[in-house]
């Protein structure tokens, strides 16, 4: 990994762009890491009263406060023009749906990035706000991640990316100056990742420990589901989407689909894929594995009972495109995502009323 050199007692900063559509969440857990790194374990574990080295700023175009996308109300520490040269730059997520049009509404913030990577800044971005990298034409024919719902937008809107929506994080540019995050929590990554980067493993080991950070490993695959096959504009396919969805087991699903649908196999096979992005085989399979996933992290169930329920007669081919769509084997699946059911459920609202019917309170 390529590392930024600043002499040891220079100060860096680093850029947090701030706008109405991000989350606020991802905000303020960038500034409290790299704020932290270099400073709380030496304060806390230590016993060694340090500062810090990196200096997060929170910026937006004007430094006024903002409320933004999930409710929160956020006062900038200034302007994007009292940082003209910061050493790093991040951008949260934003809250929009994929596909919704934003080039005109953050123009501002859009020419801020172009300027700031232009000026020798990494710009590092968490979840969906990588669409602002790919809307300011950084990301032209560089690989790239972000939320592995937005994948699939990403592609059709900007064709000159190579998205790899699997993976939890991507290095890109010239210089390795382009850090992504895919989604959720996968912006702890980015984070660790840049402070690895800016002051050692260590440092970054260090606020792992303390803040017990796990590195997303297994990347974005094992969450994805349905968000690519979305679609609004065709009725006759949202109905048989809708049919399947509850028949997704049945014998020879394709040409039951067709048949529902009215068409030649061959005629709805187009219409289909030009409504959904998908083919109609590969739908079903989407919704088998998503039913196998939940069967997985529930159930107790052998693989080969999973299989028979989700239609699969051949288990063996069943794991194996179980492997290849989500990453992980049936059996690696259930061990990791099946344990943190258990681990919740007895938390869950159901489980609180159940025990309270059994207590006898009202």
């Amino acid at each position: 990994m390529p590392a930024v050199h600043t002499p040891s007692d220079d100060v860096i900063d680093i850029a947090i762009l701030a706008c109405p559509q991000i989350g606020a969440s991802t905000l303020y857990g960038m500034y409290d890491l790299f704020a932290g790194a270099g400073r709380d374990w030496e304060t806390f574990i230590e016993g060694n009263p340090t500062e810090g080295r990196l200096r997060p700023r929170i910026l937006s175009r004007d430094g006024a406060p903002m409320t933004v996308g999930n409710g929160v109300r956020v006062f900038p520490d200034g302007r994007f023009a009292d940082c003209p040269h910061p050493h790093v730059v991040c951008v949260p997520e934003l809250n929009v749906p994929p596909g919704t049009s934003f080039a005109e509404e953050l123009a501002p913030e859009i020419a801020c990035l172009r300027r700031w990577h232009d000026a020798g800044a990494t710009v590092a971005t968490a979840c969906s706000g990588a669409m602002l990298l790919a809307e300011a034409g950084l990301l032209d024919g560089q690989p790239a991640t972000t939320h592995w719902a937005y994948c699939d937008f990403m592609q059709q809107r900007y064709p000159s990316i190579d998205v790899q929506g699997h993976r939890a994080l991507v290095v890109a540019g010239d210089g390795q100056r382009l850090l992504m995050a895919g989604g959720g929590a996968s912006w702890m990554d980015m984070a660790l990742f840049l402070i690895a980067r800016l002051l050692g493993v260590e440092a970054a080991v260090r606020m792992a420990r303390l803040n017990l950070i796990d590195w997303h490993d297994v990347g974005q695959q094992p969450f994805a589901s349905l968000a690519r096959s979305r679609q609004q504009g065709d009725a006759l396919i949202g109905e048989v989407q809708a049919w399947i969805g509850e028949n997704y087991g049945v014998h020879s699903p394709v040409a039951a689909m067709a048949a529902r649908s009215g068409l030649p196999e061959r005629s709805f096979d187009r219409r289909f894929r030009k409504a959904t992005g998908m083919s109609p085989l590969a739908y079903v399979h989407t919704l088998r594995l998503e039913e196998a996933k939940q069967q997985l992290e529930a159930t107790k169930l052998p693989v080969e009972a999973i299989a028979g329920e989700c239609g699969y007669e051949d288990a063996g081919y069943f794991s194996r495109l179980f492997a290849k769509r989500v990453g992980l084997t049936p059996m690696q699946y259930r061990r990791r995502f099946g344990r943190l059911r258990q681990v919740l459920a007895p938390v869950a609202p159901e489980s609180a009323q159940e025990s309270s019917r059994s207590s006898g309170e009202p």
